[in-house]
């Protein structure tokens, strides 16, 4: 088709030819992102299709190909089979969820923290831990995946939640985080496919970006992930993997059944997918919840990576997970985690071991739930509804709506109002939505005063948005 006749004709990126440099597939990706990342492109823009996008360029099909999956690599943009290409909720900004300094008077309802007021028997077991007569063998470079003793701890403390394994298939690593990291360097390549969840942790979605992993969003419902959804996806990509926090996903709080997690495994078993079941609030469902069963990785030891973090459920401070795995990671992973850490600080993998031993990490455990009751039970005083889903002790809670604006504007609006909130969009790791929520942290204020008195600011302002 001539060029000319696309003068006149509609296209929502009509890139400036003349810009083009060689190689050709290089060039307008770079336009491409330089569009995104300046605001020219919004968001869930549907971009052209392809063989219009060269037509209009007067340039080879494949080029146009090679330059989308340059910039899908990136995370700024997203494909769906059959619907087209579009860019991402999240392209132009980082949607990472750290600790960011903000000012005193504004309250915290967007990180999710631990409840750190159970940090004092955290700091008794550090003082006994210095005590120790083989504390100067904590500083050294020995054992990098853990001692042996450390590791006999964390299997012990891992038993309540339904993993049984042993010393030689399993590793202490520096938190949930770093865990994530260490499996897929260990695992993937960059451009494999892993599905998540179409709301997800936000570190995740950012972290797969940085490792040019694809992530492919899969609908779910009250029960979590859709296994039908999951096997649709399957047969359309090439789908390597499956991130899942079967305990309390973050940021949506559901809980996945046994029943659904068969399902799952069923699907996953038939097409050979590597799971990441990140599952660090399994003290809030094992033994608690009659339907959580067991993990995934009981189902498919050999399929899967398990995540144990002790961040939530005993202290954040100490950054101290366990990583689960079979026979056909073993080499890998441990390869990955010297590469990565050479190894975790045995002194803080020490704190933990105290505390477990000691029982005093389980009565944190009690203290925490108890915590967590009493913020679930005082969220439910303002927004009785929308508590109805969902973990009923999880330490953040999913808000429904209707508010207008981008993400970033909702954020500094409620930041201006004096507190922090994160917006649906961060979690999104795909499609937009037509929905809109914010996630609600439950754990971070100092007291139940606190998370009361921002709760009455979130609770007014929306009532204003509504009006």
């Amino acid at each position: 088709m001539p060029i000319n006749s696309f003068t006149d004709y509609p296209m929502s990126w009509k890139p400036d030819k003349r810009a083009l440099k060689r190689p050709l597939y290089r060039s307008l990706a770079l336009l491409l992102e330089h569009d995104i990342t300046n605001g020219l492109l919004a968001p869930g823009t549907k971009l052209p299709p392809q063989r219009e996008l060269a037509d209009f360029l007067d340039i080879n099909f494949t080029t146009i190909t090679r330059a989308y999956k340059l910039c899908e690599l990136k995370g700024l943009i997203y494909a769906v089979t059959g619907s087209g290409t579009f860019v991402s909720p999240s392209a132009a900004r980082s949607i990472t969820i750290s600790k960011d300094k903000i000012s005193k008077e504004c309250i915290d309802l967007g990180f999710v923290a631990s409840f750190e007021q159970t940090n004092t028997t955290v700091a008794e077991a550090a003082k006994r831990v210095t005590e120790k007569r083989y504390l100067e063998q904590l500083f050294n470079y020995n054992e990098p995946t853990g001692i042996p003793h450390q590791k006999i701890a964390g299997l012990e403390w891992m038993k309540a939640f339904g993993i049984h394994a042993d010393t030689e298939h399993m590793a202490i690593v520096s938190g949930a985080q770093n865990a994530l990291a260490i499996a897929l360097v260990a695992l993937f390549e960059p451009g494999n496919r892993i599905a998540v969840d179409i709301y997800t942790f936000a570190n995740f979605i950012e972290i797969s970006r940085m490792f040019h992993i694809q992530l492919v969003p899969i609908p779910g419902d009250e029960h979590g992930m859709l296994p039908d959804e999951l096997e649709h996806q399957c047969l359309q990509l090439d789908v390597h993997g499956v991130f899942l926090m079967p305990s309390c996903s973050n940021p949506t709080t559901v809980m996945i059944p046994e029943k659904r997690k068969k399902e799952l495994a069923a699907i996953i078993q038939k097409h050979h997918l590597i799971v990441i079941e990140d599952d660090i609030h399994a003290f809030l469902a094992a033994g608690i919840r009659e339907d959580y069963g067991q993990p995934m990785f009981q189902l498919l030891p050999e399929q899967t990576v398990y995540i144990c973090s002790t961040s939530k459920s005993i202290c954040s401070g100490l950054r101290i997970a366990y990583m689960v795995f079979g026979d056909a990671y073993q080499e890998k992973i441990r390869e990955a985690i010297f590469n990565v850490n050479v190894k975790t600080s045995s002194l803080d993998a020490e704190i933990i071991t105290e505390l477990i031993i000691s029982g005093k990490a389980d009565a944190i455990v009690a203290e925490k739930i108890r915590l967590a009751q009493s913020a679930n039970n005082l969220f439910k005083e303002f927004f009785p509804i929308s508590h109805n889903t969902g973990h009923p002790l999880s330490f953040y809670r999913w808000l429904p709506f209707s508010g207008k604006g981008n993400a970033s504007h909702i954020e500094s609006f409620f930041l201006d109002k004096g507190i922090r909130v994160y917006h649906s969009d961060r979690f999104l790791s795909g499609a937009g939505t037509q929905s809109q929520y914010l996630r609600i942290a439950l754990s971070s204020t100092h007291s139940l005063e606190e998370l009361k008195k921002g709760l009455e600011i979130l609770k007014g302002q929306l009532s204003e948005m509504d009006g």
